[in-house]
């Protein structure tokens, strides 16, 4: 089957996910500029998720773009990876709340390794599906930036018993590392 329906139903889980973490950030009671800055946390903490949010939504595009055909496997693990991404309003308005406190943060960083973990087993079984051989796996032989992402996040997790502000800082890194579009798969679509 092609990749439509799927593409559509993650979309819409995506912009849902959005929404969720935007409903998030409560209005302050005043009006002055200085009322704001409780919520700078919350602000800091929306603005790292939504980049990811739509740093995995780009990536989600462009990879279902470049496949040719989907299966049940690819389905299963299609969700997998949307209900991992759906765990972040929560982990992300708990780290905002708690001001980067250990726990929130360590949790936070977890959610963000799972969702790497499950964007990987898309590229997996999707591959199984396409072929090694493939357009496909011939651009993602590469896999630096994969590998870059869950040595910064596993550090980030470890860092958090000691430092969870730098915890947050090597989540930032691995959006830095993403902010610029997967050239391999981009290659794919011209």
């Amino acid at each position: 089957m092609n990749t439509g329906r799927l593409e559509a139903f993650s979309d819409g889980v995506i912009a849902i996910i959005i929404t969720i973490m935007v409903l998030e950030l409560k209005v302050p009671e005043g009006s002055s500029f200085s009322d704001l800055t409780p919520l700078f946390p919350k602000l800091l903490s929306y603005l790292l998720s939504f980049i990811y949010v739509g740093l995995y939504w780009n990536n989600h595009h462009h990879f279902f773009h470049a496949i040719k055909k989907v299966n049940g496997k690819v389905l299963w693990a299609n969700l997998g990876f949307l209900f991992t991404l759906s765990l972040l309003p929560a982990t992300t308005a708990w780290m905002g709340e708690n001001h980067f406190a250990s726990n929130p943060v360590a949790l936070y960083g977890i959610n963000l390794l799972l969702c790497a973990i499950t964007f990987f087993i898309i590229e997996y079984v999707a591959l199984k599906n396409e072929g090694k051989d493939s357009q496909l796996g011939k651009a993602l032989k590469n896999t630096t930036k994969e590998n870059l992402s869950w040595i910064f996040y596993v550090v980030g997790i470890i860092l958090v018993f000691f430092a969870p502000k730098l915890s947050v800082v090597c989540y930032a890194l691995v959006a830095l590392i993403w902010i610029i579009p997967d050239k391999r798969i981009e290659k794919l679509e011209k």
